[in-house]
C-alpha cells in the first residue's frame, strides 16, 4: 500500500512541476524584449559634453574663425577604458560621438576623460577633436590620438 501511495504522490509532483514549466515557458515567450544595455561611463555625462560644448564655441572664434557651434552630441560610447593603477596614476576613459553643428554637419567626434588631474591631483581633465575642425592636426591626422 506505502508503495502505491509513494507512486500516485511522484506522478502528482511530477505533473505538477510540468505544469509549472509549462507555465513559465508561456509566460517567457510572452515577455516583452528588452534591449541591453550598458554603462558608457562618463562619455555621457552632461557636465562633461557641456565643457566640450563650451570649449568648442570658444574654439570655433578664436582659433577656427568659423561661424558655428555644437547644437548637439549624439551617439555616444566608450571605445577603451585605462583604470588607474600602480603604473598608470591617471584613469582614462576614451570616448567618441557624433557633433551636430549649427550648419547642419554631422562630424565624428573623440575624446578622452582623465580623472585625477590637475593642481595635486584634484579634478578632470577633457580633451576632444572633431573630425574635419582640425586643421593643424593638433590629435593627429584623423583626431588618432584620441581614438
Amino acid at each position: 500500500m506505502t508503495c502505491k501511495l509513494a507512486a500516485m504522490l511522484l506522478t502528482s509532483l511530477s505533473l505538477a512541476a510540468g505544469a509549472v514549466g509549462h507555465a513559465a515557458a508561456a509566460d517567457y515567450a510572452e515577455a516583452p524584449v528588452v534591449k541591453p544595455t550598458y554603462d558608457i561611463g562618463a562619455c555621457g555625462n552632461p557636465s562633461v559634453l557641456g565643457f566640450i560644448t563650451r570649449r568648442f564655441d570658444y574654439k570655433a572664434v578664436n582659433y577656427l574663425h568659423a561661424n558655428i557651434a555644437i547644437s548637439e552630441i549624439r551617439d555616444m560610447g566608450l571605445t577603451r577604458y585605462e583604470p588607474r593603477d600602480y603604473t598608470h596614476l591617471v584613469e582614462r576613459e576614451y570616448c567618441y560621438g557624433t557633433a551636430v553643428t549649427t550648419d547642419g554637419v554631422r562630424r565624428p567626434m573623440w575624446y578622452v576623460i582623465e580623472r585625477p588631474w590637475g593642481f595635486a591631483g584634484v579634478g578632470s581633465n577633457v580633451e576632444f577633436c572633431i573630425g574635419g575642425l582640425d586643421p593643424w592636426y593638433v590629435y593627429g591626422a584623423h583626431c588618432a590620438s584620441l581614438r
